[in-house]
């Protein structure tokens, strides 16, 4: 359906370095994570890699194929108040070939605005082994210029179900919150503070994960992370839930990001996640390999 969706979100599609992949675990846990997005203009997919060595993403995207992309971190893009775009899919893992596979990543990662790969191929060849995901959009929600308090645009379904909360689609498993002791962690203050947004992901009643960048901020005494402001026609139901923050550091050539999931819970006249998993150092898609090329140059010796 690629195709028929305007320029302006095709352009998302194609020039943004970085989307937020959200994939839905066997126990209904959804879990977000930056990845590199490669798409050409009306072509009916869009693909994501995994690393060979650990393919967890690919793993739970063939348990479960419903997942989500959001292009919601215009950095390095290149485009003016680019809309926010979330794309809930269908995957289909590709690992068949692993030779096509490592040459075509190799290929494509030159073309992005960050691309290293191609040119470290000698030295980290194993790096290159990848596993591609497929994701064939069957539903896009816009948000204009990002502002996630307006209602978002929606193509190929109808702004009835989104609003209500209810789709066409036969409603599927939920897993209802944990319950449970708060897990805390100091990194958690870095939300609202170091990351002003997080991705907020959730499953909606269909069994599509749902993410969106919102406004956040911690209270400490009530070991919760508070929404702020939930945006207007979400979904949002509680149960489980992630919140996924994620940036570059200074000269873009340390990435840096935090992954809090936990339940998503409805109090104080707000919603918040109550954390039970905090992780940290996720991997993002600029300049991944950097932080090894010194180390490697030093073993090296002078040349």
């Amino acid at each position: 359906m690629t195709a028929s969706l305007p320029p302006a979100v095709q352009a998302v599609f194609a020039q943004f370095a970085t989307t937020e992949l959200t994939t839905v675990g066997r126990a209904g846990q959804p879990v977000t994570w930056p990845v590199t997005p490669y798409y050409r203009p009306g072509a009916p997919c869009i693909d994501v890699t995994t690393s060979l060595g650990y393919p967890k993403k690919a793993d739970e995207a063939r348990a479960n194929p419903l997942v989500a992309l959001l292009f919601s971190d215009p950095a390095r893009s290149g485009l003016p108040r680019p809309p926010m775009v979330l794309v809930q899919g269908s995957a289909q893992v590709d690992d068949r070939d692993p030779g096509a596979n490592r040459a075509r990543y190799a290929r494509e990662s030159r073309e992005k605005p960050a691309g290293s790969a191609g040119r470290v191929s000698g030295r980290l060849g194993r790096y290159l082994d990848r596993i591609y995901v497929h994701v064939r959009p069957e539903r896009v929600y816009v948000w204009p210029e990002g502002n996630i308090a307006a209602e978002p645009e929606l193509y190929d379904a109808h702004m009835e179900e989104v609003r209500s909360g209810h789709s066409e689609e036969p409603e599927r498993f939920h897993a209802r919150p944990g319950g449970g002791a708060s897990a805390w962690s100091p990194r958690i203050a870095e939300l609202g503070t170091r990351y002003e947004t997080a991705v907020l992901s959730l499953v909606s009643p269909d069994g599509f994960p749902f993410a969106v960048r919102v406004p956040v901020h911690v209270d400490a005494a009530a070991r919760w992370v508070a929404i702020d402001g939930a945006p207007a026609g979400i979904p949002f139901q509680p149960g489980l839930a992630c919140l996924t923050a994620h940036a570059e550091g200074p000269g873009a050539s340390r990435p840096r990001g935090l992954q809090v999931r936990g339940d998503l819970i409805f109090v104080e006249d707000t919603w918040a996640l109550v954390p039970h998993q905090v992780s940290a150092g996720l991997e993002t898609p600029r300049l991944r390999l950097t932080p090894w090329l010194p180390r490697r140059r030093s073993r090296a010796g002078p040349r």
